[in-house]
């Protein structure tokens, strides 16, 4: 989710998402792009490897029919009235819990 707000993100700023070691980061980097959910750069700037990459349009379609089903689920009546709060399609996520109270 980090990279669909940007189109071009450096190692570093993916390394500054809670939780994820170097190791951890290059590990998730390697899978998404052999499922050709992102496109890694390498370069130099100097001696050192600079690492830069972005959705493919691969993962930008998955993305937007991942949230369209979601506002879907969350528009049935059954969704509306069990969380208390209507979906609309820019919302990520609803902001009441389950006992209806806000986040």
């Amino acid at each position: 989710m980090i990279l669909s707000g940007v189109d071009l993100a450096d190692f570093n700023f993916l390394l500054s998402a809670p939780g994820l070691t170097s190791g951890n980061l290059v590990s998730h980097l390697d899978r998404l792009e052999k499922s050709g959910y992102i496109e890694i750069r390498k370069s130099f700037e100097g001696k050192t490897i600079k690492t830069k990459c972005r959705l493919s349009s691969t993962a930008r379609n998955a993305l937007a029919e991942h949230c369209q089903t979601i506002v879907e689920i969350r528009t049935l009546p059954h969704m509306r009235e069990q969380n208390g709060c209507l979906a609309e399609a820019h919302e990520a996520r609803c902001h009441k819990d389950r006992n209806g109270k806000d986040l």
